[in-house]
């Protein structure tokens, strides 16, 4: 049985091929979204780097925050860019679960997952997620708590109005375009939560977010980002 298993994948890969997300190759035997070889190459942003310092730099002015992270380094036309993109216009849910596993996987492996009750997602607003059809920070908070056991809510944030898109806009641009954007319900016996987005650049819509959190009684916030906008 499992011989014939076998062969029916092959066949069926070879007739309707997969491909990794992150450099188009096809994929073979177990692989899934994300070839072996482009999991291990991802640029990850390691714990002393330079760019982890810069990330904590960036909420250095809200003492609730007690630590940052992000998982890859995302660099224009490269491999994190093209599964970023994958998961957030064309369809391809399964890359924001995949990478939410793979970073939560290895906090845990390497003792780094901070000490928190729940995961919080970056909401869309209502319009954007109709045209989408889901958040990708959502499935980034799936991924990450299927790795790691803590629950996650994508439903204790609300976007309450519809903002332009940050991309292009400058720091100050994009502090503005999300203040007063979020609301934040409470929900008893969460002190200390994880908030997750995708893309880290300014942090102005994780700053924004924060707040609103603060005002709905939470303490301690952990940032996490799937990946770090090199500058």
């Amino acid at each position: 049985m499992a011989n014939l298993i076998t062969w029916w994948r092959d066949f069926v890969d070879l007739v309707f091929p997969r491909c990794c997300e992150a450099c188009s190759r096809g994929l073979v035997g177990n692989e899934a979204t994300i070839c072996t070889r482009c999991r291990i190459a991802l640029p990850r942003i390691e714990k002393n780097s330079l760019y982890a310092e810069l990330i904590r730099y960036q909420f250095v002015h809200i003492p609730a925050v007690s630590s940052t992270q992000s998982f890859l380094l995302f660099t224009k036309r490269g491999k994190v860019q093209k599964l970023l993109h994958a998961m957030k216009y064309k369809g391809n849910q399964e890359v924001g679960l995949v990478l939410g596993r793979m970073f939560g996987q290895e906090l845990v492996a390497e003792n780094r997952l901070p000490e928190a009750a729940l995961i919080i997602s970056v909401p869309l607003h209502q319009r954007k997620l109709k045209q989408r059809g889901y958040n990708q920070s959502d499935l980034l908070a799936e991924g990450l708590s299927q790795a790691t056991g803590i629950p996650w809510s994508g439903s204790v944030l609300t976007r309450k109005k519809y903002t332009e898109t940050q991309t292009g806009k400058s720091k100050k641009e994009r502090h503005d375009n999300v203040q007063g954007v979020f609301e934040a319900q409470r929900q008893d016996g969460y002190e200390s939560v994880i908030i997750l987005d995708d893309v880290l650049t300014t942090g102005a819509t994780l700053c924004a977010c924060i707040e609103a959190l603060k005002d709905a009684g939470y303490k301690q916030f952990h940032v996490l980002t799937i990946a770090m906008a090199e500058h």
